[in-house]
């Protein structure tokens, strides 16, 4: 009955959201471009399932994603699990976190590979590019990338240091490489900055935060618990900036070798 009576509420807050989109949808549609829409009962199934979708996505993070990161940060934060493996617990000092950091970076990994909206874009970088573009090294750049970068995320929570130092520094970074980096492969990277945030990657990485900040001694989750999600959208940019650098570099290298084999008439 509780889960009916929350179903009911979220499932009415999540159709007040999707109106405003379909309205738009239907102006545009029946007003500006005056058409018919084809196959109206296909359309208002699949609105339908939309609206289903998201309520019980909504409902899942809810009863379990939020609960579940909270409960593995407290687990592998806490005092005695940290003495439990031979380290002297005496203050929040970031070297104890270690297995944290470990956790972070693997369920940043992870979230990012099963991420719909980035297989979405390597599919079709893959596509435009003939094939050059390898859809599942995108993805496992960008997925190396979004680990770095909720790993470092975390290490800013237990050491409290400010957020903007980090993004600041980052973006310089970028910046730089987007000098050097092939031309074909800039856009590419920025985009994949922003795939990353999205439906599977976003709930674990805000629960992963707000849990270690309420976990670590002198920490606000208010203050210190948001931020990872900045992490995971520009080190992903980063890594696959230097992907493109790596590459042509690699390329070159190998291009040199073969001219030089053939002027010593190898």
């Amino acid at each position: 009955m509780q889960f009916l009576i929350e179903f009911k509420k979220i499932f009415l807050t999540t159709l007040g959201d999707v109106i405003p989109i379909i309205c738009i949808v239907l102006f545009f549609q029946l007003v500006v471009l005056r058409k018919p829409i084809p196959r109206l009962k296909r359309v208002l199934i699949g609105i339908a399932h939309v609206v289903l979708g998201l309520t019980l996505f909504l409902i899942g993070l809810e009863k379990a994603l939020f609960p579940l990161g909270e409960t593995m940060i407290a687990q592998l934060s806490d005092p005695a699990f940290i003495v439990g493996f031979g380290v002297e617990y005496v203050t929040a000092d970031w070297t104890q976190y270690g297995w944290v950091y470990l956790f972070a970076a693997a369920i940043g990994f992870a979230t990012t590979i099963a991420e719909p909206s980035l297989m979405a874009v390597a599919l079709k970088a893959s596509e435009v590019s003939a094939g050059t573009i390898d859809k599942f090294g995108l993805r496992i750049v960008v997925a190396i990338g979004v680990a770095v970068g909720i790993s470092l995320g975390c290490f800013r929570i237990v050491t409290g240091t400010p957020l903007y130092l980090y993004i600041l520094a980052g973006y310089i970074v970028v910046v730089v490489q987007t000098f050097y980096a092939p031309k074909k492969i800039v856009a590419l990277a920025y985009d994949s900055g922003g795939v990353t945030t999205s439906t599977v990657t976003v709930p674990i990485v805000v629960a992963l935060g707000l849990g270690l900040a309420k976990t670590v001694p002198g920490r606000d989750p208010a203050i210190d618990g948001f931020g990872l999600i900045a992490f995971a959208s520009l080190f992903p940019i980063i890594s696959v900036l230097a992907y493109g650098q790596f590459t042509t570099w690699y390329v070159n290298l190998q291009s040199r070798s073969r001219k030089r084999e053939s002027e010593n008439g190898i």
